[in-house]
């Protein structure tokens, strides 16, 4: 058996492995976003109309805003699972906002401000309310997206987003 180079789709990363992981490690994207290099289809130059321009940035904005308040809730919680958990969601939501930068062909991302309590649980219930407006922002999204590409990053977005929100309620929040 011999390592390969696998790309994913979504985000564009590659992952030396001998087998493609179920989700890739960077975006999160379910494993038939990643394929061998060579077959791989990554496009990150795209025509957007203004609808679609429109809901790139609103998405940018969410995962900014995300990944910035998951790696304050990894700082503030004691528990380390919880602290690794945050950790892990804050990169995942970040990388989902360099996807967005790639899109829409920015230099740079924008910070964050979002802050987050002090109170492990009150983090977890706002993880969860967080997931579920990108939910439905993403499903959304996707059905107007004009833009085949657009349109695939929505829909792969709301599968990662749906496992994120799926981990939140496995710990309680609801």
């Amino acid at each position: 058996m011999e390592a390969k180079l696998w790309v994913c789709e979504i985000c564009g990363d590659p992952y030396i492995g001998y087998a493609p992981p179920t989700a890739c490690p960077f975006c999160g994207a379910r494993g038939r976003y990643i394929k061998e290099f060579r077959d791989a289809k990554v496009e990150f130059d795209v025509k957007l109309n203004e609808k679609d321009r429109a809901n790139a940035e609103h998405a940018l904005q969410v995962e900014v805003s995300n990944s910035t308040f998951y790696f304050c809730a990894a700082e503030k919680t004691p528990d380390a699972e919880a602290k690794k958990l945050f950790k892990a969601l804050g990169k995942v939501e970040a990388e989902h906002a360099v996807i967005w930068k790639k899109l829409l062909k920015l230099k740079e991302i924008p910070k964050g401000t979002d802050e987050c309590a002090e109170n492990y649980m009150k983090n977890l219930q706002d993880s969860h309310a967080r997931e579920t407006r990108a939910i439905e922002f993403y499903r959304s999204a996707a059905k107007e997206a004009a833009n085949a590409r657009v349109k695939q990053v929505f829909e792969a977005l709301v599968e990662v987003e749906t496992d994120h929100l799926q981990l939140s309620e496995a710990r309680g929040a609801k």
